[in-house]
């Protein structure tokens, strides 16, 4: 991303950024760290903005970053608040801890997780933590939405897809 973007990027929303990451771990320095590592991956392009986002999509994104960054920095201090099976302040949509039990890249699920909440509707976000997070079959899943099982699989096959679409554009 060309820093020109970026710090307009930065000077745009880096107020609102720290309020959240103030909020959530209660420590300033900490809290410019994650922005500073949110926009450190922008710029040596380990997580790319799409260029036809609009700007509440780019805040919502960068909103949910620091969120999700700053939760990753609880998971790994829990004496900073969180419970000790990785639950964090009873947030909504994909579960966190996810990450927390496998080896994949914190990071890249942190941008994932981002992305699903900018750009995937909340039935999409609730089906693929019913189905990822949770491990429900289709079948519990279509009786817990209320919805057919080949909803369910479509849901799932957009999300996926969009997913695939943004991070793995080769995948498809």
């Amino acid at each position: 991303m060309e820093q020109e973007t970026l710090a307009k990027l930065f000077l745009q929303h880096y107020g609102k950024m720290q309020r959240v990451a103030r909020t959530i771990l209660y420590d300033e320095q900490a809290g410019e760290d994650v922005i500073s590592d949110i926009f450190e991956s922008l710029l040596r392009g380990h997580t790319t903005l799409s260029a036809d986002w609009q700007d509440d999509a780019c805040e919502r994104y960068l909103l949910t970053s620091v969120r999700n960054r700053c939760l990753k920095v609880l998971r790994r201090k829990p004496w900073l608040g969180v419970a000790n099976n990785g639950q964090a302040l009873g947030l909504s949509g994909i579960d966190l801890t996810v990450a927390a039990d496998n080896d994949v890249d914190d990071d890249l699920i942190t941008d994932i997780m981002a992305f699903a909440e900018s750009h995937l509707s909340e039935q999409e976000q609730r089906i693929l933590s019913l189905r990822f997070t949770h491990g429900l079959r289709y079948s519990e899943i279509a009786s817990a939405e209320g919805i057919s099982r080949v909803a369910v699989w479509k849901h799932l096959s957009h999300a996926i897809n969009e997913i695939k679409k943004q991070f793995n554009p080769k995948m498809l």
